[in-house]
């Protein structure tokens, strides 16, 4: 749905509902797609769906609360981003709202949602929810069109790219449309010969970066040209960023463009404990100690050191003042590094421009792979020069470098890296080989199974 009008869309219906004094509920996976909705909010916030779900889940919402009653008057309820969750989180929902109306309305017990009209937005080509460990059977079973939901529903397509109507150069129109036409193909798997899932695709010359010598090196110069110069800029910095596939080489890039950052570096260090329980306090406080939770890094969740200069974006890990569009995923640059606060400014959305100050906060890892908790009491962020491709999901930007020194690993992957792009000239694409010798052609990861019902 790259430019098909779908949040033009959720903003008219909202408009619509809300001048007849109607109640309109808009929700969406993520804080960076909720920012992008009128009144929006992340929908595990909205409606307490826990973190760690399972198929027996419900939310927490209590009869006869103002949470509960919100519900009960609400007219419409538009959830974006639907295909990134897990399908149990509609299914708590629809368990909880069932149980909120029937008490008014016996007859809701029997209907989706208790009866309310709830409208699922996104696009299957994207990725898809995230299972630790899971196989591709796994990630397919946990989206919503494998939900017992997903047979109530009415399914409407967006076909119309909004962009190539806005055209009028016919030139501009062509090459707009064949570059949709290339993220499309991608995004359908129907570029190169599929193979399970996975198929070798040969990434056109003008969008391939060729290099010599170090490949972190070109793909930093030809995404961020002039860093030393005009690096400090918002401006130049707000719409860039180079993508990878995992952490470790997003860890590397962004340690090579701090060494380019000449302002002071300034390092702050977490507070690590682990969360007892009545029954292990002291066994678990001989076996992790401090030095050892240092040494841990979860995803969601800033490392024990964090590094950060004067000018540095960064990306804020955690929902903290959704007025302000301080967001999970919102980016901003740092103005100025105290000693218990942090000065940023806002880069992006309806109040980029605006300073604010970030404390450090209580962070607890939700990876349920993990046989204990621990809290780590650290400044929620993490540097943005490079993100990883998961990471960069709802954002939009004008140049993008993704670095494939690993390939794509699961659905959707090089899909959404390739659609963050608005003008192909925006984007370029390094590839190297096990060797580290420069490549042409890389893997693509769909999953054909997830659309036969959509």
């Amino acid at each position: 749905m790259q430019y098909q009008g779908k949040t033009f869309i959720w903003k008219t219906l909202s408009a619509a509902l809300r001048s007849k004094g109607e109640i309109v509920l808009n929700v969406a996976s993520s804080g960076i797609a909720s920012l992008l909705l009128p009144g929006g909010r992340t929908a595990h916030s909205r409606f307490a769906i826990p973190i760690n779900i399972n198929e027996d889940s419900t939310c927490n919402i209590k009869q006869g609360s103002q949470l509960a009653g919100l519900i009960r008057a609400c007219k419409l309820i538009i959830w974006d981003e639907a295909p990134m969750v897990h399908k149990h989180c509609f299914e708590a929902l629809d368990k909880s709202m069932r149980d909120i109306l029937h008490l008014t309305n016996p007859v809701s017990y029997t209907k989706p949602f208790g009866g309310k009209t709830v409208v699922l937005g996104g696009d299957f080509r994207q990725i898809l929810p995230v299972i630790p460990k899971g196989s591709r059977h796994d990630i397919v079973r946990a989206t919503i069109n494998s939900s017992y939901l997903w047979k109530q529903c009415a399914v409407l397509r967006l076909t119309k790219n909004m962009r190539l109507e806005s055209t009028k150069d016919p030139n501009e129109y062509e090459e707009i449309r064949k570059f949709a036409t290339w993220i499309a193909g991608i995004g359908d798997g129907m570029i190169g010969e599929q193979v399970h899932g996975c198929a070798t695709i040969e990434i056109p010359n003008d969008i391939l970066l060729k290099y010599d010598g170090d490949p972190i090196a070109a793909i930093v110069n030809s995404t961020y040209p002039d860093f030393s110069k005009i690096g400090n800029d918002p401006t130049y910095l707000e719409n860039r960023a180079i993508l990878a596939p995992t952490l470790d080489v997003v860890d590397s890039i962004n340690q090579y463009m701090m060494s380019l950052n000449v302002q002071e570096s300034k390092t702050y260090l977490s507070a690590d404990t682990a969360c007892q329980s009545d029954t292990n306090a002291d066994v678990l406080t001989d076996l992790h100690t401090p030095e050892f939770l240092n040494t841990l890094k979860c995803s969601g969740v800033p490392n024990h050191e964090l590094t950060l200069k004067v000018g540095t974006p960064v990306m804020l890990l955690r929902n903290m003042d959704h007025s302000m569009g301080l967001c999970n995923g919102t980016r901003l640059v740092i103005t100025r590094l105290g000693s218990h606060v942090l000065e940023a400014r806002i880069l992006t959305g309806r109040t980029a421009g605006q300073k604010v100050l970030i404390p450090r906060l209580n962070l607890t890892p939700s990876d349920v792979r993990m046989p204990f908790k621990f809290q780590r009491r650290q400044f929620p962020l993490v540097v943005s020069y490079a993100m990883t491709i998961n990471k960069s999901q709802g954002q939009s930007l004008s140049h993008v470098g993704l670095f494939l020194k690993n390939p794509v690993f699961c659905h959707g992957q090089l899909y959404v890296a390739v659609s963050r792009v608005t003008k192909r000239e925006g984007l370029k694409i390094l590839i190297t080989n096990n060797d580290g010798t420069p490549s042409n052609s890389t893997i693509n990861v769909v999953y054909p199974e997830v659309f036969q019902n959509v």
